[in-house]
């Protein structure tokens, strides 16, 4: 275990500590005093799972006519977020007629329970939070819709493949595949558990099984590996897609390009089987950093989709949006939106850029590239586009292969998801790689287009196989004169590396096997 899991698993047990600090669930007074706004709000305890108190709030239509039903939308909240999160977006919601339910995910806050991280008792939280609105409110229950922002997009998905109720979802910076977001390429994500872990102990009541998953995770437990994947895979609404499918509730899909909690690519290639109405939307910015302006209440891309959404799958209203290109996406260059009629569609065209020849790193050593810091960096690239970067002349061959395209005469529109294939052959059995997708202007500054991790184990050291790595998504324009370049090295901050000490690794291109990255182009 390198020195980063280190940190984070210290960071994590530390934070750890902070359980006896973690609100309890404690009674909230049944209603509230009226909004001076157009909406009715009140704050209300809902039976969960096995009687568990939820804290809630509940927005209905101002002077909501007797007998009236209206569609209803049911917020789950983020990982660590008490139940006010959605307060701006409920009012809006409410305001053009629909009944909100926004309820504190069981375990955090002062809702009571342990953090189940999207298992099989907040499914069935969701479940009785409707019950509890169909019940309690004006909602109609022939048109009850789900939405949320990462954990709440979690179990919005999770809970459309188990209630049959839910017409519609609108899952904001979530995952489809909880596994390959943050341990793909067999790689631990550390940055991105560590920050989860150390939320939920502050914020909430990690259970046993929790406190256990993170600790094999982060300490690098082979062991348990199996047993890790299965916890996952029971959390991945990937797992559920025949039961969302027939199910058969319209979903909409928003993220970041830069997410680096969950990754772009395991939305993409969850759209891609959803057979229901579905629409997928990619934006610059890092985790929920789409959707944060909107809700403090300005006005907001992602969420103008969300209502638009909603108002077409359960108010009926023919606005259009199920007549748009259904991929709608982002560009980190230029910030202007592009509409493609499948994820398939986006990058049509790809360029290869050879690995020719025979390169030997060696390990255990951060060379300067990196993929910066975990929610921060992508976030600078959304506001200022200010990715981070690397001299790519500058870095330590010793510790680094670079392999570079030519100069482009022309923009390259990169578009998709770039592609690694390559021969390695390793001094040991385990080991780790990172690869990077530079834009390398003309003085050699390289802009981070994408990256991704690469772990194997149980490899007979002096033996070459094959690597085939994809990249994460992304849409990046590279200008004229600029070239592309792919570097990889052994050590980053946001993954864990398994190189033993003194380990080389080398890349060779076999001429019945070329080595090579694929880049996906749109069309010019």
């Amino acid at each position: 275990m390198r020195t980063t899991a280190v940190g984070a698993v210290s960071a994590t047990l530390v934070a750890g500590t902070a359980l006896g600090l973690a609100p309890t669930a404690q009674a909230a007074p049944a209603a509230a005093p009226r909004a001076a706004s157009a909406a009715d709000v009140r704050f209300v305890d809902i039976p969960g799972d096995g009687g568990t108190i939820l804290k809630a709030n509940v927005f209905t239509p101002k002077d909501a006519k007797a007998g009236a039903r209206y569609p209803s939308i049911v917020l789950p909240t983020s990982w660590a977020m008490p139940q006010i999160e959605y307060v701006a977006q409920a009012q809006k919601l409410a305001d053009s007629g629909y009944v909100v339910v926004s309820y504190n995910s069981r375990g955090f806050w002062q809702s009571g329970g342990e953090i189940e991280t999207a298992g099989p008792k907040d499914i069935a939280d969701a479940s009785k939070v409707i019950d509890w609105t169909l019940a309690n409110t004006p909602a109609d229950p022939s048109k009850v819709g789900m939405a949320g922002v990462s954990y709440g997009a979690g179990i919005s998905l999770l809970a459309a493949g188990h209630d049959k109720r839910i017409k519609a979802v609108a899952a904001l910076s979530g995952w489809a595949d909880l596994i390959d977001s943050i341990y793909s390429g067999r790689t631990q994500h550390v940055q991105a558990a560590a920050l989860l872990g150390g939320a939920g102990a502050l914020t909430g009541r990690p259970g046993p099984e929790l406190q256990q998953t993170l600790k094999d995770f982060l300490g690098s437990n082979l062991d348990k590996e199996a047993e890790m994947i299965a916890w996952g895979a029971k959390r991945s609404p990937v797992t559920h897609l025949d039961q969302i499918n027939d199910n058969g509730a319209a979903i909409m899909l928003g993220n970041a390009w830069g997410d680096t909690l969950f990754p772009p690519n395991q939305y993409a290639e969850f759209y891609e089987r959803l057979t229901g109405p579905k629409r997928l939307e990619f934006r610059p910015g890092d985790h929920a950093t789409a959707e944060a302006t909107g809700l403090l209440g300005l006005p907001n891309d992602t969420w103008t989709s969300t209502r638009r959404w909603f108002d077409r799958y359960l108010k009926g209203e023919d606005n259009g949006i199920d007549k748009e290109q259904p991929v709608q996406l982002k560009s980190r260059s230029t910030g202007g939106y592009e509409g493609y009629p499948d994820w398939k569609s986006v990058g049509p065209t790809r360029k290869k850029i050879a690995m020719a020849g025979t390169t030997t790193i060696r390990t255990n050593v951060d060379s300067g590239a990196n993929g910066g810091i975990a929610i921060l960096s992508n976030a600078l690239d959304q506001f200022l586009k200010i990715p981070p970067t690397a001299s790519v002349p500058l870095l330590p061959r010793r510790y680094t292969g670079v392999w570079q395209s030519e100069k482009y005469e022309t923009p390259q529109r990169v578009r998709g998801t770039t592609k690694l294939h390559t021969t390695l052959t390793s001094t040991k059995e385990s080991g780790t790689l990172v690869a990077y997708l530079y834009d390398v202007g003309p003085l050699g500054l390289g802009k981070l287009v994408s990256n991704a991790p690469y772990t194997f184990h149980g490899k007979t050291p002096g033996k070459p196989f094959g690597v085939d790595l994809e990249l994460f998504s992304t849409a990046y324009d590279v200008p004229a004169g600029h070239k592309l370049a792919l570097v990889v090295d052994t050590v980053d901050p946001l993954y864990i590396e398994h190189n033993p000490s003194g380990a080389q690794l080398t890349f060779s291109s076999p001429e019945a096997d070329p080595s090579y990255v694929s880049v996906p182009l749109r069309e010019q």
